[in-house]
């Protein structure tokens, strides 16, 4: 195996000791590296996702480790769901210092065969969920004066990639839904930041043919993809009292293609 393919070391931990974090899409991915790397640096994990069930394997890692963790089901994208679940969270732990907003949905296809319903759930579950937990975390936040909010976006998002005009739509609405309220909630003590992957291995990915990684990863300086990890280090240093200065920011992980 080439020095470029090799799983990078596990990275330095900052200290969220007595913190608690609340990981939408928390069952696999990215939202499963966040949710475990973030217990690892001391936080109580909330995990969200469509079941719990999706969840075991992610709170089952925590535990196993040492962590706590608890699940919680619901369908961001619903307006409803979103209250009854930080209602639930909420009741269970009282403080929440950092939300991490990563669910998100792809439903791919060239726009002028695109159906309504294609764009709506992207659009519902990827910005309008993302808007619905910071709504929500961000009164919670207020009350502290204190938070930190990370949110998932994508280089799509900065870029645009065919086939994507749902997809990339929502990840730049991220984009510049996090610059807006970063300025709103600055002077309580809440920061708001983006992490923009770029190709990264998980389940989405790994059905790519071979043909399509090789191309990839000849657009990607570093000449590989990313790793899950790679996005979760940069996000528990966001979400550490360390980053306080740090807010408004787009930060891409996607080894240099967007450079």
């Amino acid at each position: 195996m080439a020095d470029a393919e090799k799983t990078k070391p596990e990275g330095v931990r900052v200290d969220l000791t007595g913190q608690v974090a609340l990981v939408t899409g928390a069952s696999r991915g990215i939202g499963r590296a966040i949710a475990i790397h973030l217990a690892r640096c001391g936080a109580t994990v909330a995990g969200v996702a469509r079941t719990v069930d999706a969840l075991q394997g992610t709170l089952a890692a925590i535990r196993e480790a040492g962590g706590t963790a608890e699940g919680f089901a619901a369908n961001v994208g619903d307006s409803a769901d979103v209250a009854r679940v930080v209602e639930e969270i909420e009741a269970k732990f009282p403080k929440i210092q950092i939300l991490v907003n990563n669910a998100g949905v792809t439903r791919d296809g060239l726009m002028l065969r695109m159906e309504d319903d294609a764009w709506q759930q992207v659009i519902d579950v990827n910005l309008k969920g993302t808007f619905q937990f910071c709504r929500a975390l961000g009164a919670i936040m207020m009350r502290q004066r204190y938070g930190r909010i990370v949110n998932i976006t994508s280089v799509s998002g900065l870029m645009g990639n065919p086939g994507q005009a749902n997809y990339s739509a929502s990840k730049a609405g991220v984009i510049g839904f996090t610059k807006t309220i970063a300025r709103e909630l600055a002077s309580r003590g809440i920061t708001v930041n983006a992490v923009a992957p770029g190709f990264i291995e998980t389940d989405m990915t790994s059905v790519l043919p071979d043909k399509i990684k090789a191309e990839v990863k000849e657009r990607v300086p570093v000449r590989r993809l990313g790793e899950p990890e790679d996005i979760a280090d940069l996000v528990a240093y966001l979400a550490s009292p360390s980053a306080g200065y740090i807010t408004g920011q787009i930060i891409a992980v996607d080894g240099g293609m967007t450079a």
